[in-house]
């Protein structure tokens, strides 16, 4: 058992409770869009041992985080994990700060503009604000994104130290399979670009009809990287679009919110 996120100093196993990231791991097996997992899935999803996975999720039913539907033998995700979500949402500052820039971002760009942060190998969508006008995919709050494939991903990415950097990106290739080598590649090439383009760009990459562009911030408060992005449809927004009128205007809008690179 390993766990889904890195920190920035080596894992001290000694304090590392096991049981408890074997617990988490049921939690983070749901998708977005997903109502109902059952042991089978929970098996496949984390690797674990069929009994492990019986007991863990008896645990969480008790505790509230799941709900067993013993009709069809499966599980859901109960209040416990909803109180957790609403705790961080209400919790963080910069996300009741954002969000009337992010209005005011979105109509005049015609675009869907995010907030989202690291969630284990993913990033994960903290509030998402769509133009009236926008044609971009339906991704809500708790979305998560491939953290190779999409520019808030490769933004984060681009901010971490070296070493926390490539132990990241050694997770991902594996966690990728056959395509993971290409993936980092790709995602390589981008973040190599940060350095005098300030933002990470991801055209048609997480989505064949998705442009998205991305900037990294400090939150003044806690300390941690947030990212902005910004996406659209590639057939009405190209890359032109980004580079030229998005982006900068994204920058401008982390700056405001807290310490940009």
């Amino acid at each position: 058992m390993t766990p889904t996120s890195t920190p920035s100093e080596p894992l001290d196993e000694r304090k590392f409770v096991v049981a408890l990231a074997r617990g988490l791991d049921l939690l983070r097996a749901f998708k977005p869009g997903e109502t109902m997992l059952g042991n089978r899935d929970f098996v496949e999803r984390t690797g674990l041992p069929k009994a492990t996975v019986n007991r863990l999720a008896y645990t969480l039913t008790v505790l509230g985080y799941l709900r067993l539907d013993e009709t069809l033998g499966k599980y859901a995700l109960d209040a416990g994990v909803l109180s957790l979500g609403f705790a961080l949402l209400s919790g963080t500052d910069t996300l009741e700060l954002a969000r009337p820039h992010m209005r005011t971002f979105a109509r005049e760009v015609g675009a869907a503009v995010s907030l989202g942060c690291r969630d284990g190998l993913d990033m994960i969508y903290l509030e998402t604000i769509r133009s009236e006008t926008a044609l971009t995919l339906g991704l809500a709050s708790g979305s998560k994104l491939s953290m190779l494939t999409s520019s808030m991903g490769r933004a984060y990415l681009a901010v971490q130290p070296l070493d926390v950097r490539a132990a990241l990106l050694a997770e991902l290739r594996k966690a990728a399979g056959k395509d993971g080598a290409e993936l980092v590649a790709d995602a390589e090439q981008e973040i190599a670009a940060f350095t005098a383009q300030r933002c990470c760009y991801s055209f048609r990459a997480w989505h064949d009809d998705v442009n998205a562009v991305a900037v990294p911030f400090r939150e003044p408060r806690e300390g941690r990287w947030l990212v902005l992005s910004c996406s659209g449809p590639a057939s009405s927004m190209g890359e032109d679009v980004f580079r030229d009128n998005v982006a900068p205007r994204l920058k401008a809008l982390a700056r405001r919110l807290g310490d940009t690179v």
